[in-house]
């Protein structure tokens, strides 16, 4: 199989098809293009989230908790807790799983979530330090939102651009060939990327524009697009032209020759608004230095469509990451 996560269609078939709904307390799970779990508990929800980082053994710490506390968000509500589970090789040094644990910690302070438990070994199991995680939070259940309500004609906005996790760690990874190729102001500006993996603050401004969000991460923008127009069954049109591309991750993925819109990229909010709210959701991000982009809308059609200059291109299901082409 391939390296990343599951195709669509192998995650319905192995997964999804062999889980079932046992508790009517649980009211959303296991779904493409749905973050979250959400548990009712008489007049709140509790929203749960679980993803491992995989793709490098720099940032672990910083990743873990943004990358999971990203989740959450897309439910508009912040983060409470987060659970960590790191599993390290033998080799491992007692100084690294302290680093990660300080790193952790300091970017837990920055969103305010409680690292509230977890489990740490040491196992042969793996070849390289591995961290899962759980985060959880508290929202009221009557701000819920339903899948139902996006209609044709809702508007699609994204927050910072596209590439942003994926080119800060090909950055730390790939440092060396980096330097040999591009100014070192470049590739410090691509490593510090990982600065802007997340996208609590997003989520919880947009909450009281949006119908809905969804985390980009791996297969990139395109993935998340597609998951999203399965997830409320309509079709989408975006233009390339509207997407920023920072000038770091224009470069980067040019050398690599990888697409961008294909890459890992925590840090990017996808927010569906209703067309009379798009412009006031991208003056309240404004306003709260954030960066966004109207980039296109829902369809009737199921037709997934990328305008790129005369060319009509049917975005196809993600598969493996861009990021696993160069790390």
């Amino acid at each position: 199989m391939k390296v990343g996560k599951l195709t669509i269609s192998d995650l319905k078939e192995l997964v999804f098809n062999n889980i079932q709904n046992n508790n009517d307390c649980v009211i959303s799970s296991g779904e493409i293009g749905s973050d979250c779990a959400a548990i009712e508990v008489d007049e709140k929800v509790i929203y749960l989230s679980t993803d491992p980082i995989t793709g490098t053994n720099n940032g672990l710490g910083k990743l873990a908790i943004n990358i999971n506390c990203n989740d959450i968000a897309t439910e508009g509500v912040s983060p409470v807790g987060i659970m960590l589970t790191i599993l390290a090789p033998p080799h491992v040094q007692k100084n690294e799983i302290a680093e990660i644990m300080k790193e952790a910690q300091e970017e837990a302070n920055k969103i305010g979530v409680t690292i509230i438990g977890g489990h740490t070994e040491i196992t042969t199991a793996v070849n390289k330090t591995i961290i899962s995680a759980t985060s959880i939070g508290i929202g009221d259940k009557k701000d819920f939102k339903s899948k139902t309500k996006v209609i044709p004609g809702d508007r699609i906005i994204i927050t910072k651009g596209v590439g942003i996790e994926g080119v800060g760690i090909i950055a730390f990874e790939k440092e060396e060939e980096l330097l040999e190729n591009f100014e070192q102001s470049l590739v410090e500006s691509a490593k510090n990327l990982l600065d802007y993996t997340s996208v609590v603050k997003d989520g919880v401004i947009a909450n009281r524009f949006a119908k809905g969000m969804h985390d980009v991460t791996e297969g990139g923008l395109l993935g998340a697009l597609w998951e999203s127009s399965c997830f409320y069954n309509l079709g989408i049109t975006i233009n390339f032209k509207d997407i920023f591309i920072h000038e770091s991750i224009k470069k980067i993925c040019k050398y690599f020759k990888i697409d961008p819109l294909r890459l890992i990229s925590s840090g990017t909010m996808l927010i569906v608004t209703s067309k009379e709210n798009s412009r006031p959701l991208l003056e309240e991000l404004k306003n709260n230095n954030i960066q966004a982009f109207d980039i296109g809308a829902f369809t009737e059609s199921k037709d997934k469509i990328l305008i790129q200059g005369e060319k009509h291109i049917f975005i196809e299901p993600p598969e493996s990451d861009e990021l696993y082409k160069v790390v």
